[in-house]
């Protein structure tokens, strides 16, 4: 058999194996494969697909996708999904087929999340040199364009020879199920090769189980962590995404219950609990609420569970401004156990962490007076939020009031999908979320152009579990007009698969979290509008762009509800989000297209985001934001520990 065809039978072999509570969960690593076709796999990875597609289409079924870069970001968003249980393969030619995939490896990398990129190469053997969209450089011959993946992956490695498809293919799944480890994995594949025919081994092509791997904590390193959790006073767990791919939700809620400290969660943590759970503090740091924010500012005992301390998170080493505050870091990667100098770091699974330290804690408990200043915190931050969401009967609303009706529209097992611009912070504050799937917002990378591929992965995963017994979830993409822009294509790739993924669209002619920044910063929301060229002042200040977003989706096939500016309008996008999810499954895309005000700002944070402004300008704006800068970058801490 060619190389090609061993890899796609190899991959159809492939299953994960994971335990969680004595119960083992059996999942097919690669359930599909995405491909554009070109010369550099047309007659390699997509020869095999077509053949085994004819033999038999449950081997290994292909999906078309528009563009490669969102065929990553469909995996990733499936991955995040079955909670790094199963990712897709995608194929590409070579040039740039291969390097638009870039994007997609970084995203995934930075997120830790699987996905399997099989860009393909120019020739091994140099028989045709060079070949057509071959990079040459002169001091180096045997660099190619797939060697930028190289630092954008967690694994890479190029199959020059056929026999080098075993060791690749064996050491790239090893890394693509190891959740210390995970991220993209690269396997370069010239064309000559994948066309090459060559005996492979019965072995090689048997089912093969990778066992996910989830580490006790050791016995001294939670004896040491009880100790320091009895001798708080102040003490804040903040939870990060790993909690949910370690399935300690259940655990998680038992240790807050058992000792009454209170839970702030970044990003990848929305979901950990309940939105509404007593102990429940909701988003922390720079894009948090004021509720996590107040209590992190005097805690004397940060407990991160499952988080890599963004800066968003640690709101730039301001958070945190208790003197004495110390660090327990549990975490499966190394690198985040040990973030920030912390003297406590416990490289384990956030769930088997947390069961011994539920058993090494009991008769602990947080005292009175804090449980209080937690109770006032959340009662103030939900006011807050309930006269954001308040409806003012203006005829562009503000973003809050969009988000509102969208949360009241849905279900509690819905999924809400984002990733860049103004939304993700307010997301991140404001949405309540009410189960431990019903949150997706990619924000290690803040991908614009993520939202629909990712989200129409989310759904792929959604429609699967639904297939097996699971939750009916529909999946509502929330993005701007400046990330639909970015990348929209895989609306296209909906309605050819008549997948039913509910957008909703925010159009508020340019770049609303960019624009606000730079009017933070003092530089006036320069070349964040979306505006005609003014020739004489070579300025993006003209008249706003007759761009119909509407239209364009429309002109893909997609069926579109427009939300008319007017006093009606957050009553009417709240009917069209319920309409839209009363339609067929089988229906295909449907896009709400709302206006907003981008200058009508979400609630404060009471944070800070490090983001330097310029020490010396000529304008008096940018002085001023100077002198703003200084004040809160002094009480930035160098370390944390």
């Amino acid at each position: 058999m060619t190389v090609a065809q061993a890899v796609v039978e190899y991959l159809s072999q492939q299953y994960t194996v994971d335990s969680i509570g004595g119960q083992d969960y059996r999942e097919r690593l690669i359930p599909g494969t995405f491909g554009i076709f070109g010369h550099g796999n047309v007659a390699g990875v997509g020869q095999a697909l077509k053949q085994y597609q004819q033999l038999d289409p449950t081997i290994m079924p292909y999906y078309q996708g528009r563009n490669e870069q969102a065929q990553a970001h469909q995996a990733v968003g499936y991955a995040r999904h079955t909670r790094r249980r199963q990712t897709f393969a995608i194929s590409t030619s070579i040039g740039p087929g291969s390097s638009n995939l870039l994007t997609g490896a970084a995203l995934a990398t930075t997120n830790r999340l699987p996905v399997l990129l099989l860009p393909s190469d120019t020739f091994a053997t140099r028989a045709a040199d060079p070949v057509l969209q071959q990079l040459e450089q002169p001091y180096a011959y045997d660099i190619t364009v797939n060697d930028a993946f190289r630092p954008l992956s967690k694994f890479f490695d190029r199959v020059s020879r056929p026999e080098q498809l075993f060791s690749a293919f064996h050491h790239g799944l090893r890394v693509l199920t190891d959740p210390a480890e995970t991220g993209a994995v690269t396997i370069s594949l010239p064309q000559d090769v994948q066309a090459e025919a060559f005996d492979v081994p019965e072995e090689f092509l048997a089912e093969r189980e990778w066992r996910i791997r989830r580490p006790d904590a050791d016995d001294e390193d939670i004896r040491r962590a009880a100790d320091a959790i009895r001798a708080a006073k102040r003490p804040l767990i903040i939870a990060g995404g790993g909690v949910l791919y370690a399935y300690a939700n259940e655990e998680l809620a038992k240790f807050v219950e058992l000792t009454g400290i209170p839970v702030g969660n970044t990003q990848a943590g929305v979901g950990v609990l309940p939105w509404d759970h007593k102990f429940s503090l909701g988003a922390i740091g720079s894009t948090g609420t004021t509720a996590a924010n107040a209590i992190a500012a005097d805690a004397d005992l940060i407990i991160g569970i499952g988080t890599r301390y963004e800066d968003f998170t640690t709101a730039s080493r301001t958070a945190f401004q208790n003197p004495d505050v110390t660090f327990i870091n549990i975490n499966v990667a190394a690198i985040d156990a040990y973030k920030h100098g912390t003297s406590l770091p416990i490289v384990a699974d956030a769930r088997k962490a947390l069961i011994k330290l539920n058993q090494a804690l009991g008769g602990y408990r947080i005292g009175a007076d804090l449980e209080q200043q937690i109770a006032n915190e959340k009662t103030r931050w939900n006011a807050t939020v309930d006269e954001a969401f308040d409806t003012r009967f203006t005829p562009l609303p503000a973003q809050n009031e969009i988000i509102g009706a969208t949360s009241r529209a849905m279900d509690a097992q819905d999924v809400v999908i984002c990733a860049a611009g103004s939304l993700p912070g307010d997301l991140h504050k404001m949405w309540r979320v009410r189960d431990s799937f019903g949150y997706h917002v990619e924000y290690a990378y803040s991908c614009m152009g993520y939202e629909i591929p990712g989200g129409l992965g989310v759904k792929r995963a959604a429609l699967a579990e639904a297939a097996k017994g699971g939750a009916q979830r529909d999946v509502v993409v929330m993005v701007g007009d400046g990330s639909y822009l970015m990348m929209h294509t895989e609306l296209v790739t909906a309605v050819a698969e008549r997948i039913k993924l509910i957008v909703v669209l925010i159009q508020n002619h340019g770049y609303a979290s960019i624009g606000s920044l730079s009017e933070s910063l003092g530089s006036q929301r320069f070349g964040t509008q979306y505006r005609a060229l003014d020739e004489e002042h070579h300025s993006f200040d003209g008249d706003r762009l007759p761009v119909d977003l509407a239209l364009n989706a429309e002109s893909l096939g997609v069926k579109v509800i427009r939300i008319e500016p007017g006093e009606k309008v957050i009553a009417e996008l709240e009917q069209a989000v319920r309409d839209a999810k009363a339609a067929p499954e089988r229906g295909g895309p449907i896009v709400i297209h709302v206006e907003s005000d981008p200058l009508l700002d979400a609630p404060s944070s009471e944070s800070w985001w490090d983001v330097p402004v310029s020490q010396v300008s000529e304008l008096a704006s940018t002085k001023q934001a100077f002198q703003t800068y200084v004040d809160h970058k002094s009480h930035q801490r160098k370390l944390l520990g």
